[in-house]
């Protein structure tokens, strides 16, 4: 089997990569911090921003393809944290893309909704990027930076995901679900809109896009929602309390970084090559019948 690279394999898309990418590549997964074991798979401890690191790491395993998931993802870190998240999400990220381009190597890279402003929803690939916050910025850089450098890798701009936790992540619906268990009110945006898809079909998409793309590819759901329309529905299916579920606006809320309104995906070139989204009522009741 060929031998594919997957950077990350520790956060909650990476894992949930693994699990499905093992049925047709010999996995290599990297960690820094957060080590767990992956049945059949071979875990590498390694510093991405540390480019002999990286080096070293390519020359050991010889990978036939690589798939970058690794990033500092939490906006209001990165606002905070500008020059500590650059080093992974950017620097990092430029030179995976170099190191793939000097092997030839099919290269995906995860990057995000949150590159657009949020103001002419639904966005195509096309569309110009007008990040609103430092996480979003950097995105961008990287993504420039890779197509510089590499014009063939598949840049893939994630929606926002859910799934079942992992050893070592969670998506943002355990939280919620652990607020309205515990009796606690849990105010939701009724003015952010996303594309969402479960970590597994948002895996599905980023190996769909190592086989048949170069350039940039939009990787979201069928529908869009708010935040709170996601939780009537999670409330709904997984029978949770809802008289503490309330709606809210982003205003009310405090933020480090700014959040903008609407970045709903058009994703219809990535069906057209065959990716299959679901709704996000059939992903929570698979969910459901997972856990």
């Amino acid at each position: 089997m060929k031998k594919l690279l997957i950077t990350g394999v520790s956060g909650f898309l990476g894992w949930h990569l693994c699990q499905l990418a093992q049925l047709g590549w010999e996995v290599y997964g990297t960690y820094h911090t957060h080590f767990l074991e992956i049945p059949d798979m071979k875990m590498v401890k390694v510093n991405l921003t540390d480019f002999q690191e990286l080096k070293g790491i390519f020359n050991d395993i010889k990978p036939d393809a690589v798939i970058h998931t690794a990033a500092q993802s939490q906006p209001n870190y990165c606002q905070l944290h500008s020059q500590e998240s650059y080093k992974i999400n950017v620097t990092a990220s430029c030179d995976i893309a170099g190191l793939c381009a000097d092997n030839s190597l099919p290269l995906a890279f995860t990057s995000t909704d949150l590159v657009f402003d949020g103001l002419n929803a639904p966005y195509q690939e096309i569309d110009q990027v007008s990040p609103v916050n430092i996480y979003g910025e950097q995105k961008v850089e990287a993504e420039a930076g890779i197509l510089k450098v590499y014009p063939q890798a598949a840049i893939c701009r994630m929606p926002l995901m859910f799934g079942r936790e992992t050893p070592t992540a969670k998506s943002f619906i355990q939280q919620f679900i652990q607020i309205l268990k515990d009796g606690k009110e849990l105010s939701l945006f009724i003015d952010e809109f996303r594309t969402p898809v479960s970590a597994n079909t948002a895996a599905k998409g980023l190996l769909l896009a190592l086989e048949k793309v170069n350039g940039i590819i939009h990787l979201g759901g069928k529908e869009r929602i708010s935040r709170y329309e996601f939780g009537k529905i999670l409330v709904e299916i997984l029978q949770l309390p809802n008289d503490k579920l309330k709606s809210c606006f982003q205003a009310d809320v405090k933020m480090a970084a700014a959040r903008p309104k609407d970045v709903s995906l058009d994703s219809s070139q990535a069906f057209a090559l065959g990716y299959q989204s679901l709704s996000v009522r059939e992903e929570l009741e698979i969910l459901k019948s997972t856990c």
